[in-house]
């Protein structure tokens, strides 16, 4: 019997959530990957890793280590993760699963009265309710083996708020209580939900600044620089393999800028 793990990944085809399916497939673990629109970058992801894992057993067999033959697998789905029927039908496709990495996520910068309401729940919808319909469909598989990571990726701004960021601030200050209240209510199931706070990282979620305005916040950050996608992937990695006794926490990873 197989005893390798399986995790899926929302918001996957660029940025953390691409750093972190590098970091889990590197770790040996199948993928179940989604993206909403960049489906081709996907595609491309998907090869990627698959690449990885072929060298990585190739090196072992050049290395005389004893190896199992096996390849990743490697599923990948274009699903707006904000749209229950959507993500139902995801889940459908899933058979078992050990982690959960809410990690799709967009931002919206602006005075909150020149926000329109669309702008709104399309911000809620994709930030928040996503980890209650990635939660409801898939703690039941968890259930099953009576273990389970769920992680979830949240911001400072969760934490503290930003001015100009109302809607995204809000939404992540619900992932946070989120995290909290639904790993109480797991505890007792050996399933631990915990989030990561992102501080400023080094995403394309970052276009909205000008170099400018970068530098100015980077001065104010005590690392004197921007975080790596990557760090937030290894940190991910080490949560979902983490003691069972850590969960309800949110950590937060911005180089001590909050």
């Amino acid at each position: 019997m197989s005893t390798t793990k399986t995790a899926l990944i929302t918001g996957a085809s660029r940025g953390i959530g691409k750093a972190i399916a590098y970091e889990f497939a590197r770790n040996g673990y199948n993928l179940y990957l989604t993206c909403k629109t960049n489906f081709d970058l996907l595609k491309n992801l998907k090869t990627e890793l698959e690449n990885i894992q072929k060298f990585q057993t190739e090196s072992k067999i050049l290395q005389n280590d004893s190896v199992v033959a096996s390849s990743l697998e490697c599923h990948i789905f274009q699903c707006n993760m904000g749209n229950a029927t959507e993500v139902e039908q995801l889940f459908q496709a899933i058979p078992n699963l050990d982690v959960i990495v809410n990690n799709a996520g967009i931002s919206h910068v602006g005075l909150l009265t020149d926000m329109s309401v669309e702008e709104w729940h399309r911000v809620m919808s994709t930030n928040l309710d996503s980890l209650f319909y990635t939660s409801k469909f898939g703690v039941p598989k968890m259930l099953t083996n009576h273990k389970g990571k769920i992680i979830n990726i949240s911001s400072v701004w969760g934490n503290v708020g930003a001015s100009m960021e109302v809607a995204y601030s809000t939404s992540k200050g619900g992932v946070n209580s989120f995290t909290k209240a639904l790993a109480k209510e797991l505890a007792p199931s050996n399933i631990q939900v915990n989030a990561i706070a992102c501080g400023l990282i080094d995403t394309d979620m970052n276009a909205c600044f000008s170099e400018e305005d970068l530098h100015y916040i980077i001065e104010e950050i005590p690392a004197d620089r921007i975080g790596k996608p990557e760090e937030v992937a290894h940190l991910c990695c080490i949560l979902a393999e983490a003691p069972e006794y850590l969960t309800g926490q949110i950590i937060t990873m911005d180089g001590g800028w909050t």
